[in-house]
């Protein structure tokens, strides 16, 4: 029986999907509980910032390694050990009680988180005809954003019923078992399947020593020039969403965590829109750099509308300012539909890891520097406002570099096809 022909197949599509909705929620869900992580663990802003930015940073270092290892190794035990990682890092997190186990949590789960996307796609392509991948790629790359919306006023609720603890608990079991639930599905059962599979000598192809590609790519501008792409429209995103969001609407705004955690599912709906409608744009336009350029601006418009309000706009373009930002969010994909259109097949996996090693660089940079702004504001002045308005100056200047890179991007004018679902995430 052939993989690619067999209703297996999706089974396999919903048990890995079910899994990275869990995963993705975990990178945003402690965001929730900022004010409560400071007043019970005595800690101040920056070292939330810090907390934050950890997984971040475990994760964007590790992303291009993880490409490599996945294509030589298979995605397979990547993505299991990597859900059960996840798992055992959220239980780790909810059982806490000094900030070092928080740290040392979060590092757990940024190792688990970078094996997601990668070897994700790999087992996607294995498993579906190329028609079928591309179409599927898509709602892969959406199912990130419905992970983002369940850390939003599902989770919310939950922590409200259960408590913080409790719910961050039984979020982590619940993903061990889906580790578990990925190797049956995976491993076990597929060789139950697929016992009498031919097996299909291919040749041995030559490949390029990985420091001379790595040489090479980090030498090509067009690489440099997406980096720098994503980096401007994901980490004031994430960054933001992750960390200071929720406190921010419960500061400035005097919302409950309920309501702040509403104000970032705005976000989230734009982010779930702007991906496939700014796919379908680039498709029909045929050209990818000009409707990226006008996400970048609108998104570069959106941090700055902030300063203009003393970082306090009104609640109704507070709302319009977070869908804005989780659309360009969204749009990102766009950055991934350049590197297939940039570069030949056999690079586009590595540079992909390059270019999501900037987005997530700046999702690192940012919840460290708003937080040592809000700490200097508290300490000096108690001003929470001029904390707030300072710490946006600098996801415009993110969107300043993303701007850019987009515009330094030379685009090779071709359609562009269905290439535009493919994100990292």
């Amino acid at each position: 029986m052939d993989k690619q022909n067999s209703r297996y197949r999706w089974g396999v599509f919903v048990a890995v999907l079910f899994t990275y909705l869990l995963m993705a929620s975990q990178r945003t869900a402690p965001g929730l509980i900022t004010d409560q992580l400071i007043r019970d663990f005595n800690v101040t802003a920056s070292t939330i910032g810090l907390l934050t930015s950890i997984q971040f940073l475990v994760y964007t270092s590790l992303q291009i390694p993880m490409g490599i290892l996945a294509d030589r190794y298979g995605p397979n035990f990547f993505l299991i050990i990597g859900a059960a990682l996840i798992g055992l890092g959220t239980i780790i997190y909810s059982l806490g009680t000094h900030e070092f186990v928080l740290f040392f949590s979060r590092i757990f789960t940024g190792i688990g988180d970078a094996t997601i996307w990668v070897n994700m796609v790999l087992i996607l392509a294995q498993w579906f005809h190329t028609k079928e991948f591309v179409r599927l790629i898509g709602i892969a790359g959406m199912t990130g954003s419905l992970g983002f919306l369940l850390a939003t006023v599902p989770f919310s609720t939950l922590i409200t019923l259960l408590g913080w603890r409790a719910a961050f608990f039984l979020a982590g079991l619940l993903l061990c078992l889906c580790g578990f639930l990925l190797y049956l599905v995976l491993v076990k059962k597929v060789k139950r399947i697929f016992l009498d599979e031919p097996v299909v000598v291919t040749e041995e192809v030559q490949r390029e020593k990985t420091t001379v590609l790595l040489r090479r790519i980090f030498s090509n501008r067009q690489a440099w020039a997406l980096f720098f792409c994503h980096f401007g429209v994901v980490g004031g995103y994430v960054g933001f969403i992750s960390s200071w969001a929720v406190p921010y609407g419960m500061n400035l705004y005097e919302m409950t965590r309920s309501d702040a955690s509403q104000m970032i599912m705005i976000g989230v709906i734009g982010a779930l829109i702007g991906a496939p409608l700014t796919s379908w744009i680039s498709s029909r336009l045929e050209t990818i750099k000009r409707p990226y350029i006008v996400v970048h601006i609108t998104v570069l418009l959106g941090w700055f509308t902030f300063l203009l309000f003393n970082g306090h706009p009104s609640f109704f373009l507070l709302m319009i300012l977070f869908f804005i930002i989780g659309f360009g969010y969204g749009a990102s994909a766009l950055t991934f539909a350049a590197v297939r259109q940039s570069f030949p097949i056999k690079e586009s996996g590595i540079v992909s890891g390059v270019a999501n090693t900037g987005g997530f660089l700046s999702a690192v940079l940012l919840p460290i520097i708003f937080g040592y702004i809000l700490d200097h504001f508290q300490a000096t002045s108690g001003n929470q406002v001029d904390g707030y308005y300072y710490g946006f100056i600098t996801p415009v200047i993110f969107s300043i570099i993303g701007l850019i890179g987009v515009i330094s991007y030379k685009e090779k004018r071709q359609g562009t096809g269905n290439k535009a679902n493919t994100r990292m995430s």
